[in-house]
């Protein structure tokens, strides 16, 4: 990649492959992926159920490794970090929010939050007083004492996005921020979502089925089979095709 093309995209993803099992049962998920995901931008991944949208993000993340390809992500090629870099790289560089929110049971919303921040370092008074503020943004400024055993599904997903905002990182990664949330609260984070996005060094990925979010999208990518098939770009004057709305596409 030139340094033309690294100032442009927060990841670079060339002809990635994944494959699960061995032998006869061995599935190929993903088949030579290319995308781009570009700085600046809120890039949506949309296409149905178990077509590789969760693997792939999860290669982009850094969590689970490919097959073949190339991947960059901010200038780092992960595929060529060992497993102890790539897991520094992600603590100061991406936020991932989980679908099923992975949130620690016996903390509270305020600690749950604070982990990005204790995992780089900062003491837990600083990282506590980030985690109100960062909660506070998302609605949840009255339930920073709560454990996740007494919240909502929507609370919880939004005490999810606080804690992958809370350490600024580079890249946001989300598999289905707003499932659990009403038209409100999912309004609430997409605008937080747009203002990470705004800054030129940063990024938002999100894979979704909720087609009430799409005009806030720069660019979406429709998926299926393990593939790209087809990648549009979404302003005012170029709102997301009608198929991409279609029960069968989400």
């Amino acid at each position: 990649m030139t340094n033309d093309e690294s100032k442009q995209l927060a990841a670079r993803v060339r002809g990635v492959s994944k494959s699960f099992g061995d032998g006869e049962s061995r599935i190929k998920v993903l088949k030579g992926i290319d995308l781009d995901v570009r700085r600046g931008d809120i890039t949506m991944l949309v296409g149905p159920s178990g077509c590789g949208k969760t693997t792939l993000i999860s290669i982009i993340a850094g969590t689970l490794a490919a097959d073949e390809g190339e991947l960059d992500v901010f200038g780092h090629d992960l595929r060529k970090m060992s497993k102890a870099a790539i897991t520094r790289f992600r603590a100061h560089h991406i936020g991932f929010i989980f679908q099923a929110f992975n949130l620690i049971p016996t903390l509270t919303c305020a600690e749950n939050v604070s982990v990005p921040l204790l995992i780089q370092g900062l003491s837990a008074h600083k990282a506590e007083k980030r985690a109100r503020e960062v909660l506070a943004q998302v609605g949840l400024g009255d339930r920073i004492k709560h454990r996740p055993s007494q919240l909502s599904g929507g609370q919880q997903q939004r005490v999810a996005i606080a804690r992958a905002l809370v350490h600024e990182p580079k890249l946001i990664i989300c598999d289905e921020p707003t499932a659990a949330l009403d038209a409100k609260n999912g309004h609430v984070v997409m605008e937080l979502f747009e203002h990470v996005a705004r800054g030129q060094d940063r990024a938002v990925l999100i894979v979704t089925h909720d087609n009430r979010i799409f005009h806030h999208a720069n660019r979406i990518a429709g998926m299926d089979d393990g593939q790209i098939l087809e990648v549009h770009d979404v302003d005012a004057d170029h709102p997301p095709p009608e198929h991409l709305h279609a029960p069968e596409r989400l």
